[in-house]
This record gives C-alpha cells, structure tokens and sequence, in this order.
C-alpha cells in the first residue's frame, strides 16, 4: 500500500468514525460524561479510599489494601448494576466503566499518598510482605 492510499484510508476511517459518533451522540440517552458519570466516579474512588485506608490499617502488605480497596468499590459499582438490572433503575455499561475509572482513581491517590507518608521499608514494601509473613493487625 503506497502513501497516499494509507492516507486515504486514514482519512476515511476518521471521517466514518466521526459520523458515527455524531450519530450516536444525537440518539444517546446514557452520554459518557453525563451528571451521574461524575457520580459514580467520585463515590467508586471514595469507596476505593476509604477501603484502602481500612486494609492499611488492617494488613501489613500493601497488595491486600489495594484489594480492600478495590473489591469494596467493585462490588458497590456491581450490586448498583444489578439492581438497576432488576428494574431499579437504568442498567448502564458507561455507569460500570465509570465506577472502574473511580476505584483505580481512588486506589492511585491512596496508595501513592500512603508510599509518600510512611515510606517505603522492609516492613512496608511498596506491595507485598515479607515472606511468609501474613500478619493482621487489630
């Protein structure tokens, strides 16, 4: 394929992309930056904190925090899915790609703000724990 083909064909996959997007934007009743994406996002990355905060304080390992954290938000981002699946509402893919955008938003501040307060050290590696060492602190 020469140059100038290549650069046909560029300009007419951007051109078709446009063209549906402008159509799917004009029949869209569940937009990508609609007022409850702002929702889900915010509450997906406080969830997503506030779960990493209770594991840090709960586990040695930084890794389980950041499960904590995610699997708190996740599964808050899921049941709301399922019961607007269930006629609670209305069931949005976006709303679910928004709660995942939320909790590794909320993850990624946390877990950075928590490297920069206590440090990186051999009893607080920037993920695991030592060896063979699963302790829970109560």
């Amino acid at each position: 394929m020469g140059r100038s083909a290549a650069r046909r064909l560029f300009v007419c996959l951007v051109v078709s992309g446009l063209l549906v997007a402008g159509e799917t934007r004009a029949q869209d009743a569940d937009p990508w930056f609609g007022h409850d994406k702002v929702l889900h996002l915010t509450v997906s990355a406080g969830l997503a904190a506030g779960g990493y905060t209770a594991g840090a304080f709960a586990f040695d390992a930084r890794y389980e925090a950041l499960l904590a954290g995610g699997g708190l938000a996740l599964a808050a981002g899921t049941a709301k899915e399922v019961a607007d699946l269930a006629g609670w509402g209305h069931a949005s893919w976006r709303d679910f790609t928004w709660d995942v955008i939320g909790t590794a938003l909320g993850l990624g501040l946390t877990w950075g703000l928590d490297l920069a307060v206590r440090g990186v050290d051999r009893a607080h590696p920037a993920l695991g724990s030592q060896p063979h060492a699963l302790v829970v602190r109560f």
